[in-house]
């Protein structure tokens, strides 16, 4: 069963309402002296009685506490006041900021346009020259990497070769055979097919590189 919300008010009776407060009051006093002991808090409590009684509390010096206090929500004041005006500029900074990533990415847009041959009707010569050294230079590049990876093949299959040819020596040696005289002829074989393989792509290389020089 939820029980209801009980609803505080006034109590009528001057009597009881008096019994009430001085109890309440001294309730209230002891928790902040509790407070101010068991986790070393600085308390200042003002209380006026209905007649106008002042009681009061505090941990150390209240006016001490009640200036701390005063300064307290001063500081406060003045970060609310400043706040909107920091607000604005952030959001201005954001702006900004977002103003300058739009242009830049509108201008590699139109420069990848450019350098895949479109929208150049508008470009002048030295644009266009500037746009041809620097994609011969990303060709150079290009094939500087192609043949790197080239020789990367050629020596991996000469590995490969050696290792084919120790293991048929192996083989040879448990069938009794002799294998000197034959893994000589196939090394010597497989080392010119390789060398031609190599000269044939040196070949190539200098051949684009002559067909793509202006």
């Amino acid at each position: 069963m939820v029980r209801g919300k009980v609803q505080m008010k006034r109590i009528e009776n001057v009597t009881n309402r008096q019994v009430t407060f001085t109890k309440r009051r001294n309730g209230i006093l002891k928790k902040a002296y509790e407070l101010s002991v068991l986790c070393d808090a600085d308390i200042a409590l003002i209380i006026f009685s209905q007649k106008g009684k002042l009681y009061d509390f505090s941990s150390s010096n209240i006016e001490k506490t009640i200036k701390k206090y005063k300064e307290y929500r001063k500081d406060q004041k003045h970060d609310e006041t400043n706040r909107p005006n920091m607000d604005h500029h952030h959001i201005q900074l954001l702006k900004s900021e977002s103003a300058r990533m739009a242009g830049m990415i509108q201008f590699l847009e139109s420069s990848q346009r450019k350098f895949l041959g479109q929208s150049i009707d508008s470009c002048s010569l030295d644009e266009l020259k500037e746009m041809d050294t620097q994609v011969n230079r990303s060709l150079q590049n290009i094939r500087t990497r192609k043949e790197q990876l080239f020789k990367e093949q050629v020596e991996q299959l000469k590995k490969k070769e050696r290792e084919l040819l120790e293991e048929n020596a192996r083989l040879c040696l448990k069938c009794g055979e002799k294998p000197s005289e034959k893994i000589e002829k196939e090394a010597t074989a497989s080392d010119h097919d390789m060398s031609g393989q190599t000269s044939e792509v040196m070949t190539e290389l200098c051949l684009l590189t002559r067909a793509s020089s202006p």
